[in-house]
């Protein structure tokens, strides 16, 4: 094997050792060794093997190194928003750029679905990895049980 340079996501960290995943890929590489990282951390870094068995990795350049803010904002969807999703059908999802950088999910579900999908976003790895992938640092969730509506915002700061 060889070393690897991209995006990971810390997914599970302890003080001897931690996982990493490639958001690029979803390649999943358990470290040998934690070098201060903990979960919702993002890496710009190459990973390698470690000998001689080349089971676990170890990181051996970071680039950059930030943490995703996951908000559970007690905050409605905006105007804008709540438009997208009434024109979309329930289980749809709506993506739209956000002015300078990030990116908007907007769907509809059922009202009484709410707090539940609201509750799997924030718990879902893939909304950190798809954080990690747009650059942003902060992952607000809004919704609205009287729409039906759940909008998720990937902010740069």
């Amino acid at each position: 094997m060889t070393e690897k340079t991209g995006t990971f996501v810390v997914t599970h960290a302890e003080s001897e050792s931690a996982v990493v995943r490639d958001v690029e890929t979803a390649q999943v590489h358990t470290l040998g060794s934690n070098p201060g990282l903990e979960v919702h951390d993002v890496l710009e870094a190459t990973v390698a093997p470690e000998p001689p068995m080349e089971v676990t990795w170890e990181v051996i350049d970071v680039a950059d190194r930030r943490t995703i803010e996951l908000v559970d904002s007690d905050l409605e969807p905006t105007t804008h928003e709540k438009e997208l999703a009434a024109e979309s059908e329930i289980g749809d999802l709506v993506q739209k750029e956000r002015a300078g950088t990030g990116e908007i999910h907007v769907f509809r579900v059922p009202e009484s679905d709410v707090e539940p999908a609201a509750e799997d976003i924030l718990a879902d790895e893939e909304t950190i990895a798809r954080a990690a992938r747009l650059e942003a640092v902060r992952v607000e969730v809004r919704r609205s049980a009287d729409d039906g509506v759940v909008s998720v915002r990937y902010l740069p700061d």
